[in-house]
């Protein structure tokens, strides 16, 4: 029982990292990368479609993205999503692609970025601590209910812990890299 719970918790705890990842991938870094479109949708056929479903994204040089729609009626539409999406982008359509000029970063900005980072961080770690929390809470009715021993409740509580710090560890080294790369110029 202590193990089935155990072994459930690691696949529970990697998937909040992986979604703490997904979404600091998504935060601007003052570099051009294909990601940054990734949430914005356009209307395609009726259906709101990913850019990346529609268009080729490409990165010319370090500050620009490029994206070119497989069929040229989207290039207004693509244009405008952007426009409205919260990327604080102005897109350049030149009638066979839309091109998005990152500007240059300021400090202050950094700093917001880096503080942002920091808070989805935070946001991680509780999330982990809620999973250990509820393991927790199924070893405990385990033993309550006789299908573990104490030792099993006491051995299973100093796994947690290892488990949590480990995890806790990669949330920080995930954040110092990201912030390493913001503030990079």
């Amino acid at each position: 029982m202590i193990e089935k719970i155990l072994g459930e918790l690691r696949p529970k705890m990697q998937s909040i990292l992986s979604t703490l990842k997904e979404e600091l991938s998504n935060i601007r870094t003052g570099r051009a990368h294909a990601s940054i479109v990734d949430n914005v949708k356009v209307p395609y056929y009726g259906n709101q479609t990913s850019i990346r479903e529609v268009a080729t994204i490409t990165v010319p040089e370090s500050n620009v993205v490029s994206i070119k729609p497989w069929d040229r009626d989207l290039l207004g539409a693509i244009e405008t999503a952007i426009r409205e999406s919260d990327l604080n982008l102005a897109p350049v359509n030149d009638g066979s692609a839309v091109r998005l000029v990152l500007p240059p970063m300021t400090e202050e900005r950094r700093r917001d970025i880096v503080l942002q980072a920091k808070k989805l961080a935070e946001q991680t770690k509780v999330a982990l601590r809620t999973a250990r929390g509820e393991a927790w809470s199924k070893i405990q009715a385990a033993v309550k209910n006789n299908q573990a021993t104490e030792d099993d409740k006491y051995r299973s509580e100093e796994l947690l812990n290892k488990l949590i710090e480990e995890m806790n560890r990669e949330v920080d080294k995930i954040v110092a890299d990201k912030e390493k790369e913001i503030l990079t110029i």
